[in-house]
């Protein structure tokens, strides 16, 4: 059985111990799923208390017996009711009137009610950027997960050239690779931490519908099988000489890699294919700066500038006017983890974050070129973690 070995476990505890308290929090409530799994090595439902000195203690309302098999940790213990909590956590000795963090970026404000009222003496304070800017650095054991993910991806992307053929719907096809991807041990969800954003495991989308937007926070979208989801395949059938765009993401124990490639029945018209060149360029230009130090802001510029000079600006990272401003974002446990390689960053890399650079151009009626990898930022440069060919792939 996989489990996060106790070593790796008491590593982030100490980080975010430290960042906690850097921060003046005295201890953390942590509930959030991607937090507890990061710090416990579980997902049961529970409350993670993580004093910023002194061994943590998890409590787990359900399932107890589970938790306790999956996490390393020591002080795994049952909590029968929430209106306990208060007591048992006073009895690790420490403060009601003291300063309690929470992940108030993604903790409801009806649960965060209820926390003020069992320690009214106490002051909240946001433990998120803690967390995250720990999880930013990865270690050499989150390394191998995500390049597990890395050639999960790489395999659903060459497997899917063997599949595709004209006249088959995005929907028949995204199926197909769904199969693929479950047989290659793919978790099946992709975590995002934004609110209201959600993801399977990624987009397939054809043709003009591939230039589609929607609510959710990528540049491409495409038209989905109903408004209630509002994103993905869809039931347009598949023809000849149009860009195919597989966005996917390959997902090893929680661990996340980011791809992009552009598939074609055919070959694509000469100013699609042109444009597609250009996005390769802009990832090779981007993927040269990157170490240690730079800027996300600097990144971000070199391929908005270089799409603006070529005269591709309106349709930079979607198409104008519902372009987002990023071209790139740091992946891990969640799909949108730091560092954004976003407009007017000034962000600098460090070495172990991962990040996804992801330039991609939508051209209304058309549809859409892009290319995504996952890199690592190592002292000197970049390391490419995805690994299939970059040329457009055509069947």
């Amino acid at each position: 059985m996989f489990r996060v070995p106790k070593a790796e476990l008491e590593r982030r505890i100490g980080e975010v111990q430290g960042r906690l308290r850097s921060a003046g929090v005295d201890f953390a409530v942590i509930v959030q799923n991607t937090d507890l799994y990061y710090l416990t090595g579980t997902v049961q439902q529970g409350h993670l208390v993580l004093p910023a000195e002194g061994e943590p203690v998890f409590f787990v309302r359900r399932d107890v017996a589970r938790a306790q098999c999956e996490s390393e940790l020591d002080r795994v213990v049952e909590l029968t009711s929430l209106r306990a909590l208060p007591e048992v956590v006073g009895r690790m000795g420490l403060p009601a009137d003291g300063t309690v963090g929470m992940e108030l970026d993604v903790v409801p404000v009806a649960m965060y009610r209820r926390y003020e009222a069992m320690w009214p003496a106490a002051r909240f304070a946001d433990c998120s950027d803690p967390i995250k800017e720990a999880r930013s650095v990865k270690s050499a054991f989150e390394l191998e997960l995500i390049r597990e993910a890395s050639a999960q991806a790489d395999h659903i992307l060459e497997t899917a050239a063997g599949l595709l053929h004209e006249g088959m719907t995005e929907i028949e096809m995204a199926a197909e690779l769904e199969a693929v991807a479950r047989k290659a041990g793919h978790q099946g969800i992709i975590r995002f931490r934004a609110f209201n954003m959600e993801l399977y495991h990624g987009h397939l989308i054809s043709g003009p519908d591939g230039a589609i937007g929607s609510h959710v926070d990528t540049p491409l979208a495409g038209r989905g099988l109903t408004p209630a989801v509002a994103q993905g395949a869809g039931w347009r059938t598949i023809g000849r000489n149009e860009p195919i765009v597989f966005d996917l993401s390959g997902a090893v124990h929680g661990y996340i890699a980011d791809e992009t490639r552009i598939f074609c029945v055919g070959s694509l018209p000469a100013d699609l294919a042109d444009a597609y060149e250009r996005v390769r360029e802009m990832e090779q230009a981007m993927v040269a700066l990157v170490r240690p130090g730079i800027t996300c802001g600097e990144l971000y510029a070199t391929a908005h500038n270089m799409a603006a000079e070529q005269g591709l600006g309106a349709y930079f990272m979607g198409a104008h006017p519902t372009q987002v401003s990023f071209v790139g974002h740091g992946v891990g446990l969640e799909i949108d983890e730091l560092p954004f390689v976003a407009r007017g960053s000034s962000r600098a890399l460090e070495e172990g974050n991962v990040i996804a650079l992801e330039p991609k151009l939508a051209f209304p009626e058309r549809g859409a070129v892009g290319l995504e990898n996952t890199w690592l930022v190592t002292a000197d440069e970049a390391e490419r973690l995805t690994n299939s060919p970059t040329e457009i792939w055509e069947v």
